[in-house]
């Protein structure tokens, strides 16, 4: 009766077992983990406690608290309740200690795969003839493709200028090309971006005009929507907008005229007229700055033409720009115009690619390298149209492939 007064609250614990055995167990409180553990051996692995060892190689675990119980503590020092579950599951066997053999076996394949030291280099190196390289010329010869792109376009375009001028239909072609050059410059609008601005709320109208503004940026063309939303002038045309058939006329009057005459000297007159007609197109695809870069150097302390001058070089990107201003300035805006060597192995082989031939005898590609060279931004829209992307894809593979060797 005494032992029934001071006994321990007992306690019904729900008992499982990896193998999909369960049962209750009936334990007072002050009942070590480890004897709970021997009742469980005992209740689902008969025998088992004949191996002392049995007793060690198991662990219980708290299902809810996800806690491994230490054996020489009690279920209530675990703080564990009555209709608890526990996990009665066998520990993993330590990993073995690896043989003495193998140990020196991997450390030989270590050292066998180690890469060689500089002494071990030059021992082996020692009988071979020297030469000097110069590393100048080795890093020279790792051109950019960006930077060397301009300079191909400017070989290029006279090129493309000298066969469209011998072409009879000229001066008609060039009259299209003012027609192609006016419609581009008023329809080439990127679709998606515009589909995203108007389907944020905006007009399409001051979409199509924030997206010409910001290089076809959605990012840039909303923030400048939602700072112009209350200016009086958001939806006035863009400058030049309107009076843009005025080239295009005045090209074609001229080129009405050049067409007239049949002799040499009316010929003269043509070409003539041919490199007024030029000169307008390259008007039209003049260089536009990025406005927001312009203030931001500006702000810097930088002059206008200065700016103007770093964002041509380094192709409206503000950072590059700010490097140019103040480093050494290299390359000046004068550099720009000056095109590829014409005797040198790449023009040599982008001349004598077909599709490139083929291509300079199409006005559209002479207006697409007057536009990347004063706009470097609208190269990828180029690169995407089908009549003038073949051609750039075969000038960047000609360059990597003769950059490689």
């Amino acid at each position: 009766q005494e032992e029934k007064i001071f006994a321990g609250k007992v306690l019904r614990l729900h008992v499982c077992t990896m193998e999909g055995a369960e049962w209750l167990e009936e334990v007072p409180e002050d009942t070590t983990v480890e004897k709970l553990k021997e009742r469980c051996l005992k209740h689902c692995v008969p025998g088992s406690l004949e191996d002392p060892k049995t007793v060690t190689h198991h662990k219980l675990i708290h299902a809810t608290s996800e806690k491994v119980l230490t054996d020489t503590k009690t279920v209530l020092e675990e703080n564990i309740q009555d209709r608890d579950v526990l996990l009665l599951i066998k520990k993993r066997a330590p990993a073995l200690l690896p043989k003495m053999a193998d140990v020196v076996a991997e450390e030989k394949r270590k050292q066998e795969q180690k890469a060689p030291d500089k002494d071990a280099i030059l021992k082996a190196t020692a009988n071979l003839p020297a030469r000097s390289v110069d590393r100048t010329v080795s890093h020279h010869n790792m051109r950019d493709f960006q930077t060397e792109l301009r300079k191909i376009l400017v070989s290029l375009i006279e090129v493309a200028q000298k066969l469209l001028a011998l072409n009879p239909d000229a001066v008609e072609l060039f009259k299209k090309a003012n027609a192609m050059l006016d419609e581009d410059e008023e329809d080439r609008v990127d679709e998606i971006a515009l589909r995203q601005l108007t389907e944020m709320g905006f007009p399409e109208s001051r979409a199509v005009k924030a997206l010409r503004l910001n290089h076809m940026s959605v990012t840039q063309a909303m923030e400048w929507l939602i700072e112009h939303a209350d200016d009086p002038s958001v939806d006035a045309p863009l400058p030049g907008q309107t009076p843009a058939e005025a080239p295009a006329e005045g090209a074609a009057s001229s080129a009405e005229a050049a067409a007239g005459p049949s002799s040499e000297e009316g010929g003269e007159e043509a070409k003539d007229e041919l490199t007024e007609i030029f000169k307008k197109i390259r008007r039209k695809r003049e260089f536009r700055p990025d406005p927001r870069a312009v203030i931001a150097l500006m702000e810097m302390g930088f002059d206008e033409k200065e700016v103007v001058d770093a964002l041509r070089v380094n192709n409206n990107q503000q950072n590059a720009a700010c490097e140019w201003l103040l480093g050494d300035r290299k390359p000046s805006p004068e550099d720009l115009d000056k095109g590829i060597d014409t005797n040198s192995p790449l023009f040599q082989a982008i001349l004598e690619n077909p599709v490139v031939q083929l291509g300079l005898t199409n006005p559209k590609t002479l207006l697409a390298f007057e536009d990347m060279l004063e706009n470097p931004l609208n190269s990828t829209q180029w690169m995407n149209d089908p009549e003038t992307g073949p051609v750039m894809l075969q000038i960047s593979r000609i360059f990597q492939t003769l950059n490689r060797t």
